[in-house]
């Protein structure tokens, strides 16, 4: 008598509701945890404010460095706080549970983009407001296109953090990732030196990196008052990273940490 090997269950498709069901369900636990939400919150609105002073006696700097950390801050935050809140969820066990059930990688995925992409919009909202409104940073561009740089930077850090907490066993192994993944993208994006004036080997690096078209595209709204195709050019290549570091997260997902 043969038997056949039992077929790989199906993968459900996406399906709104339950991405939607899962966001509302991250966002209940964040709103438990406030230093989380300062973390998110306050702490970028801050750090504009001290730069702001830093430069006091010279505000045409914090006008070319306040525009592109407002893009910085944010995907620096939005790692960190998605990839230890993700690598809570695995090491408790809590996405190994939800996956048994009639939930699908995309539902989960999508959930936790749709929560974490809430609060990024939030956040890079507040720390625009707070840049242009009161604390004079003077942009030639419209504030809307700071703001949508922003959200787009915002949901870069998510889609990192995701990403990275499937390697990390501890949250303070999480937390060393950011050094790898950030640090070298803050010092070649061009935040403190032009790109085009690096050694040539690390200027094709910085060429690979997303938060150096993140700056970029700060920087054509500091300088154009309307849209320009090296805006339209960076925007479109900081979302097609964040999307595709999405789909790697996509990938990990089963994998356990404990």
């Amino acid at each position: 008598m043969t038997t056949t090997a039992p077929r790989p269950a199906k993968t459900p498709p996406l399906s709104p509701s339950r991405a939607l069901a899962t966001a509302a369900r991250v966002l209940r636990q964040l709103s438990h945890d406030p230093r989380t939400i300062a973390l998110l919150l306050v702490v970028p609105c801050a750090m504009i404010t001290l730069l702001r002073y830093v430069f006091d006696a010279h505000p045409e700097t914090f006008d070319t460095i306040g525009a592109s950390l407002l893009g910085i801050f944010p995907m620096i935050t939005m790692f960190l706080v998605t990839s230890i809140a993700t690598l809570r969820e695995r090491t408790s066990g809590t996405l190994e549970r939800l996956l048994a059930m009639p939930l699908g990688k995309a539902d989960l995925l999508t959930g936790y983009a749709l929560a974490f992409g809430l609060l990024a919009a939030v956040q890079s909202a507040l720390a625009t407001a707070l840049s242009v409104w009161l604390l004079g940073l003077d942009v030639t561009g419209s504030p809307w296109l700071l703001l949508l740089v922003a959200v787009l930077d915002a949901f870069l850090g998510t889609a990192l953090g995701l990403f990275v907490s499937a390697f990390a066993a501890s949250e303070f192994q999480a937390v060393q990732f950011m050094p790898a993944v950030l640090m070298p993208q803050l010092l070649l994006c061009g935040l403190f030196t032009p790109r085009a004036t690096m050694q040539p080997a690390l200027e094709a690096l910085s060429d690979v990196l997303p938060m150096s078209y993140a700056v970029d595209g700060m920087t054509e709204v500091l300088h154009h008052p309307d849209i320009t195709t090296d805006f339209v050019h960076d925007t479109l290549i900081v979302t097609g990273c964040a999307l595709l570091v999405l789909a790697l997260g996509a990938a990990t997902l089963r994998r356990r940490t404990a």
